[in-house]
């Protein structure tokens, strides 16, 4: 059932159900946006053995994020135009291409290292980056004018996606680390189902999730608002919006902020996100891969770490859903993020002088501070705003989450100050660099 808002406007759905639907498909939503690049992370260990020189978790991380980063700041300054139903697949389809590519690389080098197969996974990666500007921004913008259990419940399947993935990679290590060519095997199929997951939410996204009734209601009210982008996907779902040979004769909205207005009155929260995944992304996954040292879990001691912080991410993420426990305070958020940064000579001391026990702890500490407080920023900014500019906040705020995670997998290369390794080590990525500018199609 559907109501005109206007004598011309965009019909409104009235019915507002299938709202436990609509979060449990955000959650697979969540899953599918970052599953792909967690199962890179999570399979570092396998890198590590095929590419020892070239630092595969810092390296591969930081050509994620410049992908990333630029292609939403691009997104964020031209969202009001853009066709999010478009967008959101792109971003899923390129996801699930790429997880595949990482399997055919593989079964095209046979599982060998060497400089030519890692600038391969290289660009898988770059492609990570551009899929996940699409999806996470493209997303985050349209849950915003939702209600907040959406963006909760999409948050809590993107540190699911991290908890799944290395309690599967944990999984297919014990399966098959003892027989032949074993590491390679487990990351295979490890491979194959993270891309079974990106393609079910193609699925979810394209022809499950437009048809909820809460979630017609919520972009039709967008539409009446003015929204333009939301209008592919009620055409999804059987309600059509005002045609733009009609746009004479409908009622005009009123205008929605600008992009420069809505970063100004909600600067606090774009640096709350910025200095959260500074310091989440200069500790992990590189420190924890490289500067935790040996102890008596072996080869499964960064792999726990990893597991550890994405299972308290996970849980974190869901505190928020009890009110006493959910922090609004823009001043109680600022003070928190900032406290966090007493993490850095925690992480230093610790890794010099503590134990596994020590390290296991504050890396579970990073999670829970991590997702928490993500939930909490990004679920209190786009109250009172409309649907427009609920959409453009979700997408700045993205842009700066993007941010400080490229700031942070910078800052996380410090660690390495004073290695005896490190300058022989730039010499290998000199290499790697004239090694990719030495490409017929880049003509350097």
């Amino acid at each position: 059932m559907t109501i005109a808002n206007g004598k011309n406007d965009a019909p409104i759905a009235t019915r507002t159900g299938g709202k436990a639907k609509g979060i449990v498909v955000c959650w697979f939503l969540g899953l599918g946006s970052l599953v792909s690049w967690n199962s890179m992370l999570t399979i570092g260990d396998y890198y590590y053995t095929l590419f020892p020189k070239y630092h595969p978790s810092r390296v591969l991380t930081l050509v994620y994020q410049p992908f990333a980063l630029g292609t939403m700041a691009i997104l964020a300054y031209k969202e009001a135009k853009i066709n999010t139903r478009k967008r959101n697949i792109a971003g899923y389809i390129l996801f699930t291409a790429s997880t595949l590519m990482l399997m055919v690389v593989d079964l095209a080098t046979s599982g060998r290292g060497g400089i030519g197969p890692f600038v391969g996974i290289c660009a898988v990666v770059a492609a990570f980056g551009i899929a996940d500007a699409h999806v996470q921004g493209g997303m985050v913008g349209d849950m915003a004018f939702m209600c907040p259990e959406f963006m909760q419940s999409f948050f809590a399947g993107l540190a699911a996606s991290g908890a799944l993935t290395s309690g599967l990679r944990l999984i297919t290590k014990a399966a098959f680390d003892k027989s032949k060519n074993g590491p390679r095997k487990g990351v295979m199929l490890f491979l194959g189902i993270s891309t079974f997951a990106e393609f079910l939410c193609v699925l979810l996204y394209a022809y499950l999730f437009p048809k909820l009734p809460i979630v017609k209601y919520y972009r039709s009210k967008a539409a009446s608002e003015g929204s333009k982008t939301v209008s592919a996907d009620l055409a999804a779902a059987g309600i059509q919006t005002p045609a733009d040979n009609q746009a004479a004769d409908v009622v005009k909205s009123p205008e929605r902020l600008s992009n420069k207005q809505l970063l100004f009155q909600n600067i606090d929260y774009a640096l709350d996100l910025y200095l959260i995944y500074v310091l989440t992304l200069s500790i992990f996954p590189g420190f924890l891969y490289e500067n935790t040292g040996e102890h008596q879990l072996g080869t499964w001691y960064p792999l726990v770490l990893i597991a550890m912080y994405n299972l308290l991410d996970l849980i974190s993420r869901y505190l928020p859903l009890v009110p006493w426990l959910k922090l609004e305070s823009r001043k109680g958020l600022m003070i928190a993020i900032l406290s966090r940064f007493l993490l850095v000579p925690a992480f230093y001391f610790t890794a010099k002088y503590g134990d596994q026990g020590w390290m296991i702890f504050l890396v579970s500490f990073l999670g829970l501070t991590n997702g928490y407080l993500t939930v909490c920023v990004l679920t209190t900014a786009p109250r009172g705003y409309k649907g427009p500019e609920a959409n453009a906040l979700g997408n700045l705020l993205v842009l700066w989450l993007l941010g400080g995670i490229f700031s942070g997998v910078s800052l996380d290369w410090l660690w390495l100050i004073g290695k005896k390794e490190c300058l022989l080590e730039s010499q290998v990525y000199l290499q790697l660099i004239k090694k990719v500018c030495s490409f017929p199609f880049l003509n350097l």
